[in-house]
C-alpha cells in the first residue's frame, strides 16, 4: 500500500465513523411532542339538578384544554386563580390531580362520574368547542346545532364564543361554556 492510498482509507473509514454516530444520535433523539395544539380558554358554569338523594349542584369555572380526545388536559381555575383540577388523557390513562392527590380512572367518563356525581362528555368536548359534532359519535343536525351522545349541543352563540350543551334525559344537567377570544 502506498501512503497515499492509506490517507485515502484513513479520510473513509473517518467518514464513516462520523456517519455512523449521526445515525446512532438521530436514532437517540427524543422525538417531538405529538400534540402541540392550541389551548383553548375561556369559564365554564355547570348546573345538575337534584337526583334523588343528591342535591342540585351548581359549578363556576375558569378552564384551559388542550387536546382532542385520544390525548389532552383540561384544567378548573378558581375566580382567584387557584387551580381547582387538572384532568390529564391519553392512551390508556386518565387521571385527576386536586389538592386532594393524584386519582387514575379507566376513562373520561368515570372520572366525571366520580368527580361530579354525573356522566359528561369529555371526550367530546374539544369537538364541541369547535363547533361540531366528536366524529367518533353518530350525531343530527338540528336548526340551532346537534344532538349527539344524548346531549343537545347549542350553536346559536357561538360567534359570541358560547355553547351551550344540554343532557337530554333526567336529571337535567346544562354545561355552559364561555370561550376567551383567540390572538
Amino acid at each position: 500500500m502506498t501512503p497515499k492510498t492509506t490517507r485515502r482509507e484513513l479520510h473513509r473509514t473517518a467518514a464513516l465513523a462520523i456517519l455512523a454516530v449521526a445515525l446512532l444520535l438521530a436514532g437517540c433523539a427524543t422525538p417531538p411532542v405529538a400534540d402541540l395544539s392550541p389551548i383553548t380558554s375561556g369559564r365554564l358554569a355547570l348546573r345538575m339538578a337534584a337526583d334523588g338523594a343528591r342535591p342540585a349542584q351548581n359549578v363556576a369555572a375558569a378552564f384551559e384544554l388542550q387536546g382532542s380526545d385520544r390525548q389532552g388536559e383540561m384544567r378548573l381555575i378558581s375566580p382567584l386563580g387557584t387551580q381547582l383540577a387538572a384532568a390529564r388523557w391519553g392512551p390508556g390513562d386518565v387521571s385527576l390531580e386536586t389538592s386532594g392527590g393524584l386519582q387514575r380512572f379507566a376513562s373520561l367518563e368515570q372520572l366525571s362520574q366520580q368527580f361530579l356525581g354525573e356522566v359528561l362528555p369529555l371526550a367530546a368536548l374539544p369537538d364541541w368547542l369547535a363547533g361540531r359534532p366528536w366524529r367518533q359519535a353518530p350525531h343530527q343536525i338540528s336548526a340551532d346545532g346537534f344532538e349527539q351522545l344524548g346531549w343537545q349541543v347549542l350553536l346559536t352563540g357561538q360567534a359570541d364564543g358560547l355553547i351551550e350543551a344540554r343532557r337530554i334525559s333526567r336529571p337535567e344537567v346544562l354545561l355552559r361554556l364561555r370561550l376567551d377570544p383567540q390572538p
